[in-house]
């Protein structure tokens, strides 16, 4: 037990909160059994830490452990809780929780027995701590931890401290919101280096970033995919060559037909691939509105423009890089479709969105403009690196 505190001592107070996440306020913290999900690279373990800092510093009330500990190889979790709880503990966050094969089924014992006790772990967006967990999903409430927003990577770059606001408060007040921050800072300074780096908060390292990515990529596909998923490393070249098809077309409207020709492999396989790869958070799927999986998608985007950079490299069309930041922000907290009035998004069934610039008569009073080249807008127009401060 003293090792898992001196390393909890060492990873706290060498933790550097150079950015404090937008989920850190969001998450109801009196709940006794909270699941943290996210991609590989967003983030996960830095988040925990930054909450014990923040709140506990090397209180030993609160402890962060690792299921890669080989300590869990023989001992099990119920008997760790027993002893933390013994010597006072009544925090405790765990990492890496599906590498520790009965995990669920303890949380659910662990909860059940120690009733101050609370307990934090993170988990892959691909896990499904809900829908498909009968141990805890009537005790564990789950929050997605997602990667930089342009906010946040412009608070970090530029020193500021910009909030976040509702898409209510950008849709009505984005000329003042808009005068606001460019007063401060210019944000087409940044917003180049976003899309092609700043989702990912691992372009803090000293590593070369798209290297550092596409070994992320990689990861998701044989750690997340396959080993969560249950799925034979033999299909591993098929994911694999699928995903690199969709990343090169996206976004556009999947020909699943020729897709499974191309894989040589079923239609319905290539669609619980792509549902596998949204899982990951390396594809987003656009639906018409009441339209979902199984069905096929309307069309399929990159989760984020980094991705898009990782592998087109220099060859980015703008058109669908500013369409794949707007998805990607406005998904955060909304639901994204595609609908009528000839638009490019529909949001929450009632904001309509288009990238086309207006022109006079043919301008539509219920779509809202959409435009990648302004600071500031006008009536129905936005600038698009706006809505980078949806979180």
């Amino acid at each position: 037990m003293e090792s898992f505190y001196r390393t909890h001592k060492y990873l706290v107070e060498h933790t550097q909160s150079s950015v404090r996440r937008l989920l850190m306020d969001e998450i109801d913290w009196t709940r006794r059994l909270i699941g943290i999900k996210g991609s590989r690279g967003v983030g996960k373990t830095t988040f925990l830490l930054q909450y014990a800092k923040e709140h506990f510093g090397t209180d030993e009330k609160c402890l962060y452990i690792n299921f890669n500990n080989f300590y869990f190889t023989e001992h099990s979790l119920v008997d760790f809780v027993t002893e933390f709880y013994a010597r006072g503990g009544r925090v405790l966050l765990i990492d890496q929780t599906y590498k520790y094969e009965n995990w669920s089924k303890e949380l659910r014992i662990c909860h059940d027995k120690f009733l101050d006790l609370k307990i934090v772990f993170s988990g892959s967006s691909v896990m499904r701590l809900i829908e498909d967990n009968q141990d805890i999903k009537d005790i564990v409430v789950s929050y997605n931890l997602r990667g930089f927003s342009f906010r946040e990577f412009l608070n970090l770059q530029s020193g500021t401290q910009f909030s976040a606001y509702s898409l209510t408060d950008i849709i009505q007040n984005h000329t003042d919101i808009a005068h606001q921050i460019t007063q401060q800072v210019n944000p087409y300074d940044y917003f180049d280096d976003y899309l092609h780096h700043g989702f990912y908060p691992f372009f803090l390292e000293q590593r070369n970033f798209s290297e550092n990515l596409i070994k992320t990529i990689n990861m998701m596909l044989e750690v997340d995919i396959l080993l969560i998923k249950q799925i034979e490393p033999k299909y591993l070249s098929k994911i694999r060559r699928l995903l690199y098809m969709l990343m090169k077309s996206a976004p556009e409207s999947p020909n699943v037909s020729q897709l499974s020709k191309e894989i040589e492999t079923s239609r319905a396989t290539i669609m619980n691939y792509i549902k596998y790869l949204k899982d990951a958070r390396l594809l987003n799927t656009l639906y018409l509105v009441n339209d979902q999986y199984p069905k096929k998608p309307h069309s399929i985007f990159l989760h984020n423009t980094n991705l898009m950079h990782a592998v087109n490299y220099d060859n980015i069309d703008k058109t669908a890089e500013s369409r794949t930041f707007f998805y990607n922000a406005l998904l955060a907290k909304h639901q994204v479709n595609i609908c009528k009035y000839h638009t490019d998004f529909c949001i929450d069934t009632q904001y309509f969105f288009r990238f086309e610039k207006p022109n006079g008569a043919r301008q539509n009073s219920k779509v809202i403009y959409v435009d990648n080249e302004i600071k500031i807008g006008t009536k129905g127009v936005i600038p698009l690196w706006l809505f980078g401060f949806l979180y």
